[in-house]
């Protein structure tokens, strides 16, 4: 069964492995900088199948807290459908991740997943002092500072795509449930897109999901990032075999910076012009 929150979370990129830094027996973490988001942040998304508003979902970084002896943004992720929807296929998803402020990656992580029949709920600590993951299923062993689904978008945020030229891939790992899983990203270029929130200057990035990973293969995925310092999700499409479902930008507010790649604001409009073969 198709889990919506899920495939709007493709974004599930994780970090490369690297290895922390060890000075007088005491782990020093890596510090990452980030012109990409901050606390107050908040972005809101029509999802959509077809033509159809099937649901609204919103990222939202609404304070920094403290865990692990570290500051972190905390980081909660919802989707809902709408209720002409919810006869249909009712969702209630939620997710929240505590993202370390300085090194970009996470100390917990849940999962709350409502959607028709199904129910699930998952919690892990990533003991990243460790390299464990501490989960409600068990203890497992991770990479240093291997990432969740919502704090892997997080960290490619604050990539530099700058030299990528179409075809070039990253080569990611991620954490969940009980596993780590290897995630190829690849880069496609840029293309100008028209949602709700305005038309806006992006790049195209291809999560390859490897089998029996997160979202197995129910189908192909696209994201696009507005194509500047914030590198916001504008849009993510997800194919399936009857269509698509597309998250689109409707609103956003508390942004680190200048929305640079704004083409013209909400209510206007530009031709799309695609650079992917």
């Amino acid at each position: 069964m198709l889990r919506i929150g899920r495939i709007i979370l493709t974004c599930v990129l994780a970090i490369t492995v690297t290895s922390a830094a060890y000075a007088g027996g005491k782990v020093t973490f890596r510090k990452i900088e980030n012109k990409a988001f901050k606390a107050g942040e908040r972005l809101l998304f029509d999802v959509k199948y077809g033509f159809v508003t099937a649901g609204i979902a919103e990222m939202k970084i609404p304070k920094l807290r403290r865990i692990a002896g570290r500051d972190v943004y905390y980081v909660t992720f919802k989707v809902n459908s709408v209720p002409t929807f919810d006869p249909f296929y009712k969702v209630r998803d939620r997710y929240e991740t505590y993202i370390d402020k300085e090194g970009i990656f996470p100390w917990r992580f849940e999962q709350h997943i409502r959607e028709g029949g199904y129910k699930r709920d998952f919690a892990a600590f990533f003991d990243q002092r460790r390299g464990k993951a501490k989960t409600t299923e068990g203890s497992y062993e991770i990479p240093r500072y291997a990432n969740d689904i919502i704090s892997a978008l997080y960290y490619v945020r604050t990539l530099d795509f700058s030299g990528f030229q179409k075809g070039d891939s990253l080569h990611l790992v991620n954490f969940y449930k009980d596993k780590v899983y290897p995630l190829d990203v690849i880069y496609w270029g840029k293309e100008t897109v028209t949602v709700e929130a305005g038309t806006f200057k992006t790049f195209v990035l291809e999560p390859v999901i490897v089998k029996g990973g997160l979202f197995k293969s129910e189908g192909s995925i696209l994201i696009w990032l507005t194509d500047d310092e914030l590198k916001i999700p504008v849009k993510v499409q997800t194919r399936i075999i009857i269509g698509s479902i597309d998250a689109e930008l409707k609103k956003y507010e508390g942004l680190a910076g200048k929305l640079t790649s704004l083409v013209s604001p909400k209510g206007e409009s530009a031709e799309k012009v695609s650079m992917r073969p």
